[in-house]
């Protein structure tokens, strides 16, 4: 074996805390290595040319490089020494940024560690086999999951684009939390105008199937080729032949259903239809509150329909679609105030939550856009705002900035003088996170043009005194108490990850955080996409964002499917587990600990039954190779002899 070694001085990130000159001189006396230099950026052009020159210059036949995390710059090494003729996979690199030069300051110590890396890779590489990719073609349909703002944009991007799109929406009506707003910042123009057309487009464009109150019930597959089967969910209404024309919604007599899309601001009826331009414009059946369905007494709504559409024993529907990439717009929660005991955990009628507000604004809300106090319907004239409640708070698991928090009370406030000239709005803050185009100048419009008084600091309780509800907070700016008298009392509640977000990311086989939201492959180079191929993130289901943040990421997942769909054939990894059938003993633990479904059961000729890995789904993850009790299954580029060696050479050294 000819190996080369080269380290990387990566400036002053490696250099700075390791001799990389000396680290060259003394990996250039271990087996094998037959050249080892350093140079300050591999990974640079020039840096890539010195390697493809060397290659050929010492007739290596193996490379090391000691450099960065293999997730930034694997795949652009690979590619060089494949240039250069030799397998990609005659290549290994070493991390000695992230794992040696910034996590310690001892430049002897980091110095023998990082020769010590570039041992183990050593050891790796010689033993390394040459791997070769499969080509398999690709179904050029995808399947995008929520149809809020980003979900449409990336659909309608996708539609184009040409691509035939599965659009995928768990509420009856798609729009998702822009279709609730009243208006946006920092322009003040209406929500449902903007986003309007947008939904029409989604209906109407001939290349997206929309399944509106449906989910996903399983995904089987891998990239180019999915299968997903969708659980459309019963309206108990045949949406082939409702019209919309909400007769059915005026005669309900059921009054007291929770109202979903108002988030409970008031109450609606068993059927109802979401906001006057939804779409689909379809009526929907609540189960739970039905009096037919619940008791089998009412039926008012089958009466007064003319186009026959009720039906209490429709059932749910499924349908498996096939699509080759899935874009993932799911969306966001909002925290229960149950978790707010202090701001009184949702047990005060006067005290509600920002998207409450936001349908007590709108004129298509239960309020028809007055602003009334929940409790008994008079103009409130004195309004706090409460910013973070819940959010970077530690003690209730939610350390994060929500992000658009601060902007959306800057312009409640705006919106609440313009809709009650004499009221007066005060915010409490901790700090103002205004950091878009426009968005300072927004914030001080809404103190020095419309009067809102801010107070830096946060509240520390709310209580009711008679028709009052009493705010009790801290000045920090003053260094004292405050304490307002308030009619109403709004709470700029947390986001959170989308209910259900941890289910479907597991169908999905993606990562998500501790809190829930969807983990990217790469934060900087890599923001759309996760470490499953053919599955990418948009909008607030990877974050908080606000809708120019989550239309611009819906567009950039359409993006990169398109870019993924410009072939007509992919190339699958070879770096996937393979089972040596002779060794296996057909227990067949690795089918049930595969997180991916790509190991099955195979019988053979002579009715012995083995595991079978399927190469295109297998993601390398190695799970299996852990799990066989007999070492018969092998995750390739990764074996046992390869890992074994990497160890030996340290405890040998």
């Amino acid at each position: 074996m000819r190996v080369g070694v080269f380290i990387c001085h990566c400036g002053n990130n490696i250099a700075g805390t390791v001799d990389v000159a000396r680290a060259a001189e003394e990996t250039a006396k271990l087996p094998h290595v037959v050249y080892s230099t350093h140079y300050m950026y591999t990974c640079s052009e020039p840096g890539q040319d010195e390697i493809k020159q060397a290659i050929k210059r010492e007739n290596l036949d193996r490379v090391v490089v000691a450099a960065c995390s293999p997730r930034m710059h694997e795949l652009t090494f690979r590619r060089t020494v494949e240039k250069a003729g030799l397998n990609r996979y005659f290549f290994e690199m070493a991390n000695i940024r992230e794992h040696i030069s910034w996590i310690g300051e001892n430049k002897e110590l980091n110095t023998n560690k990082a020769i010590e890396a570039v041992r183990m890779a050593v050891e790796k590489v010689i033993r390394d086999k040459p791997l070769h990719s499969t080509a398999f073609k690709i179904n050029k349909r995808v399947l995008v999951i929520g149809a809020g703002v980003a979900g449409m944009q990336s659909a309608l991007d996708c539609a184009d684009g040409g691509l035939d799109v599965v659009l995928v929406e768990k509420s009856p009506a798609i729009g998702g939390m822009m279709a609730r707003l009243d208006k946006t910042f920092p322009t003040i123009d209406c929500s449902i105008c903007i986003l309007g057309p947008k939904m029409v487009d989604v209906a109407q464009h001939e290349h997206i199937s929309l399944h509106a109150y449906s989910e996903i019930e399983e995904i089987k597959g891998y990239v180019g080729n999915y299968q997903v089967k969708v659980r459309k969910k019963t309206p108990y209404v045949d949406w082939t032949k409702c019209t919309g024309c909400g007769e059915c919604m005026e005669k309900c007599p059921t009054k007291n259903a929770y109202d979903r899309f108002n988030f409970g601001v008031a109450p609606t009826r068993a059927i109802n239809i979401p906001f006057p331009q939804a779409i689909p414009k379809k009526a929907t059946i609540d189960a739970q509150y039905c009096r037919q369905i619940q008791k089998g007494k009412c039926g008012v709504c089958a009466k007064v329909c003319r186009a026959n559409a009720i039906n209490f024993e429709l059932p749910d529907q499924f349908v498996t679609e096939e699509v080759g990439a899935i874009i993932v717009a799911s969306g966001y929660g909002l925290i229960d105030q149950e978790l707010l005991p202090e701001y009184g955990g949702g047990r005060y009628p006067d005290v509600i939550t920002g998207i409450q507000y936001e349908r007590l604004l709108n004129a298509s809300g239960p309020t028809s856009g007055h602003i009334q106090r929940p409790s008994d319907g008079t103009e409130p004239k004195s309004i706090v705002f409460v910013s973070c409640a819940g959010s970077r708070d530690k003690s209730i698991g939610i350390p994060y900035c929500s992000n658009f928090c601060c902007m959306y009370i800057a312009k409640q406030a705006i919106l609440t003088k313009d809709h009650i000239p004499d009221s007066q709005s005060y915010v409490f803050y901790m700090d103002i996170r205004a950091t878009g185009k426009g968005y300072d100048e927004f914030t001080r419009r809404a103190q020095e043009d419309y009067g809102a008084k801010y107070i830096r600091g946060r509240v520390s309780r709310i209580y009711p005194k008679g028709k009052k509800m009493i705010v009790q907070g801290a000045d920090t700016l003053l260094g004292a108490k405050v304490e307002v008298e308030a009619d109403l009392v709004v709470l700029a509640t947390a986001a959170t990850a989308a209910p259900g977000a941890a289910a479907l990311a597991e169908k999905l086989h993606i990562s998500y955080d501790t809190h829930g939201f969807y983990v990217e492959s790469h934060p900087k180079l890599r923001p759309v996409e996760t470490n499953t191929a053919g599955v990418y993130l948009a909008g607030a289901a990877q974050g908080p964002k606000d809708i120019p943040a989550s239309v611009g990421q819906g567009s950039a997942a359409a993006a990169k499917v398109l870019a993924l769909f410009s072939r007509d054939m992919l190339e699958s990894d070879p770096a996937i587990a393979r089972v040596n059938q002779n060794a296996c003993v057909g227990c067949l633990k690795c089918v049930k600990t595969c997180p991916f479904q790509a190991i099955k059961e195979q019988e053979l000729r002579g009715g012995e039954v083995v595991a079978s890995v399927i190469e295109t789904i297998c993601a390398g993850c190695g799970v299996c190779t852990s799990t066989c009790p007999c070492g018969a299954i092998q995750l390739q580029h990764f074996t046992d002899n390869q890992l074994l060696a990497e160890v030996n050479s340290l405890c040998l050294s």
